[in-house]
């Protein structure tokens, strides 16, 4: 097995591979690095991944980042796990899941609500960027609501993708989301996802434990760069 090292930070996008290392079973070094705090946002870390962004993966040394590449990594760590789906199609429909999610409900969505910066250099139009990426955070996560039907989002067993539904959803309604109230198929399925042996020791891990289903990870320092 190769020799794992792995940088999060605590709730952020993070956890998804996160709880994908508890869940096949190795051993690895898990490196907090807080990148909500601009203190933490070290050169040595920028040397790791110039991005200055978790997570970041390295195996053997060989670094990789973004979670649907660390994901994949994970994955083919324990083939018989069969986190990317059993067939050719359960693959696709989970990096369909995992594109859409990292691309538009994180990058635009979040990213725009928290860092609105990242698309425009003008100030006065930052609060009307925040809005804007509230709007498609909501569309987000009507969008899921109507492609869940079962415990897991794709077929009938746990994959990469269901870690990475439940960070959003952690993250929605930390920001006044009433996702239990209007969301009633996502919410039973984070519901479920949190009694997960891997997600409950990787949220112990890191430190999220009480705060399984509700978190706002931007709100713990203005500084620092929204992974």
């Amino acid at each position: 097995m190769a020799e794992i090292k792995f940088w999060f930070s605590p709730g952020a996008c993070s956890l998804a591979p996160h709880v994908l290392l508890h869940e096949i079973g190795v051993a690895f070094e898990a490196v907090t690095t807080n990148v909500f705090d601009g203190a933490q946002l070290t050169a040595a870390f920028a040397r790791i991944n110039p991005k200055q962004r978790v997570p970041v993966l390295a195996l053997d040394g060989q670094v990789i980042t973004e979670v649907p590449a660390i994901a994949t990594a994970i994955a083919d760590l324990a083939p018989e796990r069969h986190l990317m789906g059993r067939t050719p199609l359960d693959r696709a429909k989970i990096y369909e899941w995992m594109s859409w999610l990292s691309g538009t409900l994180h990058g635009q969505g979040f990213g725009a609500l928290w860092r609105p910066e990242r698309f425009s250099d003008d100030p006065d139009v930052f609060d009307s960027i925040r809005a804007k990426g509230r709007t498609i955070i909501a569309d987000c996560f009507d969008a899921i609501e109507g492609k869940l039907s079962g415990p897991y989002s794709t077929g009938s067993a746990f994959t990469a993708a269901d870690p990475y539904l439940l960070v959003f959803y952690r993250w929605g309604n930390g920001i006044g989301f009433d996702l239990p109230a209007t969301h009633p198929h996502y919410t039973d399925f984070a519901r479920a996802l949190v009694q997960r042996a891997s997600v409950a020791a990787a949220m112990i891990a890191e430190g999220i434990a009480d705060q399984a289903l509700t978190d706002d990870p931007a709100t713990r320092s203005t500084q620092g760069s929204i992974s």
